[in-house]
């Protein structure tokens, strides 16, 4: 039987050791601060903190997304008059962190950021059009508002490691399909990179470790992510080259991969299914660096009943081997 518990189990992972078993990994763990909030509905549609409109999608998690119509920003050179971060002097640090801290689970990993994704920001204001377009036609004036939001997101997580305490950070900035990235490496190293290494630093200079979300086929952004101090990768889906980057990284870049039921055949047996999930823990769980999505139907609304019951019969053959790789 392990000997450690949740927390500590995912916490040798993110800090490059091998853990006593493979980690079930939940990108829900992070802490969320009300900052980013805006006016926002429970459920979180409504409008976040620069007003954009947030309404439910439609993948696979029915989570808020920006609205793709009406957007703030036609003209990334007026992005002065419209976009807006908050006043940090209006938040109370030390009585958000004390409600959040003593609703803390001890067996959960303690980890979060303040983080707002730069890519993600400018579509979200731009849409994907505009946006990808003034990245090439207003390269400077993207910059310059990217980092009028960065130094934002570096003041914040400096008050966030002093107030919350985490045992690491965290940071999501979707920046590719399924199949390829939507901007190129040396876009991504001119405009997107410098804000996210001043992120990280302010991390790494407190002796924390992070974790990057991103999903989609992000292989070539990979060596980029570990130079600036990232120990995590999330989701690591199966356009990339997972064995690769395996290899060539080892523990010092874990990364959480999901259970993807469209990989498997329709009419493949229980056994079947059982068996080459077996094969994929077997290739990519040896010697560490490596844990796996935590499984929660209710979070799937909408997979059909046989991608569920694809994932739940994966799902048990992992939790029966999940304690057999690093005894």
């Amino acid at each position: 039987m392990p000997t450690l518990n949740k927390r500590e189990n995912f916490m040798r992972l993110i800090n490059g050791d091998t853990p006593e078993y493979i980690p079930a990994y939940d990108m829900f763990w992070g802490i969320r601060l009300p900052i980013y909030r805006g006016n926002r509905n429970p459920d979180g549609t409504g409008t976040d903190m620069f007003g954009v409109e947030q309404v439910l999608g439609s993948g696979i998690i029915p989570a808020p997304m920006p609205k793709t119509s009406d957007f703030l920003l036609d003209d990334i050179t007026k992005w002065r008059d419209i976009v807006k971060v908050p006043d940090l002097s209006s938040f109370d640090w030390a009585a958000m962190s004390k409600e959040a801290l003593d609703a803390r689970n001890p067996e959960v990993p303690w980890g979060g950021g303040t983080g707002v994704g730069v890519f993600q920001t400018l579509v979200s204001l731009m849409g994907f059009t505009e946006g990808l377009v003034a990245c090439y036609e207003e390269p400077e004036e993207v910059k310059a508002m990217l980092e009028y939001v960065t130094d934002f997101m570096v003041e914040n997580a400096k008050k966030f490691i002093h107030y919350y305490k985490p045992e690491y950070g965290t940071y999501g900035d979707d920046i590719a399909h399924e199949r390829n990235p939507f901007i190129s490496l040396d876009m991504f190293q001119d405009i997107f990179a410098p804000c996210w290494r001043r992120y990280y630093a302010v991390f790494a200079e407190a002796g924390l470790h992070c974790t990057m979300h991103n999903c989609g086929h992000f292989e070539e952004f990979v060596p980029d992510i570990v130079d600036m101090g990232v120990w995590l990768w999330e989701p690591a889906q199966s356009s990339n080259d997972l064995v690769g980057i395996k290899a060539t990284y080892g523990n010092r870049l874990a990364f959480c991969e999901g259970i993807e039921a469209r990989f498997y055949s329709e009419d493949a047996s229980e056994e079947q299914i059982k068996a080459e999930y077996r094969a994929r823990l077997d290739t990519l769980a040896p010697g560490g660096g490596y844990a796996v999505f935590d499984f929660d139907p209710a979070q799937l609304p909408s997979f059909t009943p046989r991608e569920i019951q694809i994932i739940t019969w994966a799902w048990e053959e992992f939790e029966k081997i999940r304690y057999d790789y690093y005894n």
